[in-house]
């Protein structure tokens, strides 16, 4: 019984006709070609997963707000104002009927995870009167 044995060789320039000869001596016969080059791209996608408050847009693909988790934000960053700790902001975020982006109940943790972004959107979730309407909000509770 015969296998198939694959070589993936990557290429540090371009290949002469002597490589290919002693690829060929040694029984490898050439089965594929992989082109590759760099081009300008106006895409403004992020690699990797899409951060906490923002959805793609199927329309165009690009990033917009989740109306969903944008609240979720402003919740937690009144909580964490009010100077809770982890696990009563935790607590009092499902008591409000929010979960993560997985569906999960919110933890200790995955509340601290949430600190770079907040510190990220914090300087854009509140804007002048919309601050002081929360505020007002949040001390009526």
């Amino acid at each position: 019984m015969k296998k198939t044995e694959r070589m993936r060789q990557p290429v540090p320039g371009s290949l002469s006709e002597t490589d290919f000869k002693q690829q060929s001596d040694k029984g490898w016969k050439l089965v594929a070609v992989e082109w590759e080059r760099e081009v300008e791209t106006s895409d403004t996608r992020l690699p990797g997963e899409v951060p906490y408050g923002l959805q793609v847009a199927t329309e165009t693909q690009r990033l917009e707000e989740n109306p969903e988790e944008r609240e979720v934000l402003a919740e937690l960053m009144e909580l964490l104002v009010e100077e809770g700790s982890y696990a009563r902001i935790a607590q009092e975020i499902n008591l409000r009927g929010y979960r993560t982006r997985e569906g999960a109940l919110w933890t200790p943790i995955s509340v601290f995870e949430m600190l770079p972004r907040l510190i990220e959107v914090g300087p854009y979730l509140f804007r002048g009167e919309e601050w002081s309407k929360r505020k007002q909000q949040s001390a009526a509770r």
